[in-house]
């Protein structure tokens, strides 16, 4: 059989590559063809959004307050389609904040910073839990609950940084 009527081997390629086939070289037996593959330029688009992505993976720690809150922020949304009574459960968590703290202040009773901490950190826990609660019900765009989350995320991410620092 010559090499004119010999089926041609299918050569794999990635999806998305420009191929250029160099036909065989003459006197070789049994050599296979030479294939030159030359990948496409990445869009404007691909590369800003891997740069974000890279950065923002770069910064996992720092940023985790923030991707939390748009986690819940998610969740209220879902939740609120799926469930919106589902924000009375919801609410619950909010009054184990303040709980939270009347049983730790009562156990260690603490004053000054440690309390200011304590207490600093139960209201951001009860605003963000009564957010959630409210969200879940209401919905998360609903009059002013959009401009509140933001205020709660740039709390919690500020307070994270702090004690970062200073640990």
């Amino acid at each position: 059989m010559t090499s004119r009527t010999r089926p041609r081997r299918a050569v794999k390629v990635p999806a998305g590559a420009t191929t250029v086939r160099i036909p065989r070289q003459r006197g070789r037996r049994n050599a296979q063809p030479f294939v030159v593959v030359m990948p496409e330029r990445r869009s404007f688009t691909r590369e800003a959004v891997s740069a974000l992505g890279s950065v923002l993976w770069h910064f996992r720690r720092q940023l985790a307050p923030t991707g939390f809150a748009v986690l819940v922020f998610a969740l209220s949304g879902l939740l609120h389609m799926l469930a919106s009574w589902s924000g009375f459960l919801v609410g619950t968590a909010a009054v184990l904040a303040a709980g939270w703290l009347a049983i730790v202040q009562r156990n260690r009773p603490e004053t000054g910073t440690v309390l200011a901490w304590r207490i600093g950190l139960a209201s951001l826990a009860f605003l963000a839990a009564g957010w959630m609660a409210t969200a879940t019900v209401l919905g998360p765009l609903t009059g002013p609950l959009e401009t509140v989350w933001l205020l709660i995320c740039i709390a919690a991410q500020a307070v994270w940084l702090i004690v970062r620092r200073t640990h």
